[in-house]
């Protein structure tokens, strides 16, 4: 038997063929996940040794106008996952997101502390989180937040495009939380299904989000620096780019309970080094 992945084209899943290059992965057209019940014959068929789901629906704007359907993906398909893998007595592996709080103070939130999405996408992975959680299955859920890599859409790609037309840019520097690299995210939801495999006493809810934390502001002058493209980055609140989905100014996390798989927080300074390696944006 080999794990089970949900997902297969996305960053972190992407990511997972570096660590479990013997699972088997199943993307949309393998498992369409607006069709809770596919998960749940998927796991049936496959009979893995463990289930880690990469997959999710993650426009967040657009959650806005399609709350059901992201409900359906993010919320229904992981609680049938959960429910199909408590009966058969395997872990189950999920990435849920910072999303699932409100945003409010500066202190690093725990991963007991009470949730309060302000977002149909937070509301739809915390659907997700509280189905695994009843299932009663084994279970490792895995906040992560910021997620970077050379793959697919994200904040690093969008600002070196950007860079390419534009000497200067106004970027949000009030909300303050974690870039992740996605392959660090890969590493550890590996590790954490093994983990889960030798020892079941491990499930819970963890956070695991890039250090140090920083600004969406502080991230763009680090790719810039780093990239070594002449771009000046104006810090501008939230207020003043307003968007469908209102985003949380406090996804700072606290990652300490990670001890429990010795795992530790990435460096994503170093992480993006190697991000825009791959890129060829620098050396």
């Amino acid at each position: 038997m080999s794990v089970l992945i949900f997902g297969s084209s996305g960053q972190v899943a992407t990511e997972l063929g570096r660590y479990a290059p013997d699972a088997t992965f199943l993307d949309r057209a393998a498992c369409d996940l607006s069709d809770p019940g596919n998960c749940v014959d998927a796991i049936l068929y496959h009979k893995p040794r463990a289930v880690i789901n990469a997959a999710a629906y993650t426009a967040v704007d657009k959650a806005e106008s399609e709350e059901e359907l992201a409900t359906l993906i993010n919320g229904a398909a992981p609680t049938q996952m959960a429910r199909t893998c408590e009966g058969l007595k395997i872990p189950l592996v999920h990435i849920s997101t910072d999303y699932v709080f409100d945003g409010t103070g500066d202190a690093a939130r725990l991963p007991n502390e009470a949730t309060a999405p302000v977002n149909a996408y937070g509301r739809s992975k915390l659907v997700g989180e509280d189905g695994i959680r009843d299932s009663g299955c084994v279970h490792a859920i895995m906040r992560t937040s910021w997620v970077f890599s050379s793959h697919g859409n994200n904040f690093v790609k969008t600002m070196l495009r950007l860079s390419e037309t534009r000497d200067s840019l106004n970027v949000v520097g009030d909300q303050i939380g974690g870039p992740t690299p996605a392959r660090a995210i890969a590493y550890a939801a590996n590790a954490m299904a093994e983990a889960l495999i030798a020892d079941p006493t491990r499930t819970g809810t963890y956070h695991f989000a890039g250090q140090p934390d920083a600004s969406w502001a502080d991230f763009a002058r680090e790719i810039f620096r780093q990239a070594g493209r002449s771009v000046t980055v104006n810090d501008i609140p939230t207020t003043d780019f307003p968007t469908p989905a209102k985003r949380p100014l406090n996804s700072r996390m606290n990652c300490e309970s990670l001890k429990n798989f010795t795992l530790v927080r990435p460096d994503w300074k170093a992480a993006l080094t190697n991000v825009l390696k791959e890129l060829e944006v620098i050396e």
